[in-house]
């Protein structure tokens, strides 16, 4: 029985987005699981996106920090506080401009972000034992092109409404 207000996907013709998305739900709900973890160990997911964003972006202010990671300044502003405290990042003088400053991955915050790498691919490997390995880079090779089309979509969908946008129907 379908929910009162809602389509079943088969009635509105998007079967194949309908288990893309179930699959996105899940795959949260694992990095829901993830973040639980993470934050027991002492770092929690957000803070660990910013210091990954951060370590990739190379030096920048706090407001391109924000803007990558699609956030408000304010809240990356209390996050990187966290993180500056922890040693995993550290503020430096703008040689752009010397009254302002930029926000850095420090050696301490490398070495982590180098070693939950390594941690990850361990498992994710693990995980591939039984494909094959032109199916594994099959996968590689059209999942990197999801998320890249999704990163790219993501923002109009947000502005437009479309995800994460109350309708009427739900409380």
């Amino acid at each position: 029985m379908v929910e009162p207000g809602f389509c079943s996907a088969a009635d509105s013709g998007h079967e194949l987005a309908d288990r893309v998305g179930m699959a996105m739900v899940r795959l949260n709900k694992m990095h829901a699981q993830v973040a639980h973890q993470m934050a027991k160990q002492g770092m929690d997911k957000a803070s660990f996106i910013l210091l990954a964003t951060l370590a990739g972006m190379g030096p920048c202010r706090s407001s391109a920090l924000a803007e990558a990671v699609l956030s408000d300044p304010s809240t990356i502003s209390r996050q990187v506080a966290v993180l500056v405290k922890d040693g995993l990042v550290e503020r430096r003088a703008d040689p752009a401009d010397g009254r302002a400053s930029v926000l850095a991955a420090t050696d301490a915050g490398l070495k982590l972000l180098k070693e939950r790498r390594r941690l990850r691919n361990v498992a994710i490997a693990r995980m591939f034992e039984e494909w094959e390995e032109a199916d594994w880079k099959q996968f590689a090779d059209l999942f990197e092109r999801f998320v890249q089309d999704y990163e790219t979509a993501i923002p109009n969908f947000m502005s437009e409404g479309g995800l994460g946008a109350r309708t009427g129907g739900e409380r």
